[in-house]
């Protein structure tokens, strides 16, 4: 068994050992399907959140075990670069990994629990001419450009890996599932890529575009266009080997 352990929950180590042969029958299930996410309590009442990755196909198995970090393993380092850089996502606590014959098997990511309720499924029929909804886009579209202009770059940018709430008088937003990340320069053309996953009807994303533009300081009419354009791309794929839950308008 391989654990990394973030220092600064080293006096955890005995605890955070025994989480896999607890896993099965303790904790609320948070999701299940190929993998597992549920809300399991450490020691002191430390309530946290564990992902268990289920075993990889023969061939990525391969790859994660010779050739690439593993899923989780990334989901245990990204976090840390994004902390360093002023963004909030679920502190990391340890990574857990398990082997035969030398490929990997189930994986464990820890991590703090976020505090924040709320995601952008809410959105997916919402009318985005709401005083809140407003508020909403226009706190999110400040804060993806800064994301970006920082060179972060979420490639599973979708509704449920975007927490947030309203603390005091603004929004604040938690990222999380970052074992998906690019770190670098994000052009015009990548950022407006970067919404095309969310929920929402075209007018949110006619909004989402004019704020993130003033926000970058970019053309609002091309960078409209550009995430429209990449929205309808996704979702005319999407829809044609899945059932949508909200009302699709391209």
């Amino acid at each position: 068994m391989k654990v990394i352990i973030n220092p600064k929950y080293n006096h955890l180590e005995e605890s955070i050992r025994q989480i896999p042969d607890l896993f099965e029958g303790q904790g609320r299930v948070l999701y299940a399907r190929r993998n597992l996410i549920k809300e399991m309590v450490l020691e002191d009442s430390l309530l946290i959140n564990v992902k268990r990755y289920g075993i990889p196909g023969l061939i990525n198995r391969i790859a994660y075990s010779f050739f690439r970090k593993p899923k989780g393993e990334r989901a245990f380092v990204y976090p840390q670069i994004l902390l360093q850089k002023g963004f909030e996502t679920p502190e990391p606590i340890a990574y857990i990994e398990f082997r035969k014959s030398g490929l990997i098997e189930y994986s464990y990511f820890v991590s703090m629990q976020c505090p924040y309720q709320r995601n952008f499924y809410e959105f997916g029929n919402a009318d985005p001419t709401s005083d809140e909804c407003a508020d909403v886009i226009q706190a999110f579209a400040c804060y993806t450009a800064s994301l970006h202009e920082n060179g972060i770059l979420h490639r599973d940018y979708s509704p449920g890996n975007i927490l947030f709430d309203k603390v005091g008088d603004s929004y604040h937003f938690s990222l999380v599932d970052l074992n998906r990340m690019t770190f670098g320069e994000v052009s015009v053309e990548v950022g407006c890529a970067n919404f095309a996953r969310l929920w929402g009807q075209k007018q949110f994303f006619v909004q989402l575009a004019k704020a993130y533009a003033a926000a970058r300081h970019w053309d609002e009419a091309y960078c409209v266009e550009r995430v429209l354009f990449y929205r309808k791309v996704f979702w005319s794929r999407y829809q044609k080997r899945h059932e949508l839950k909200f009302h699709l308008e391209l």
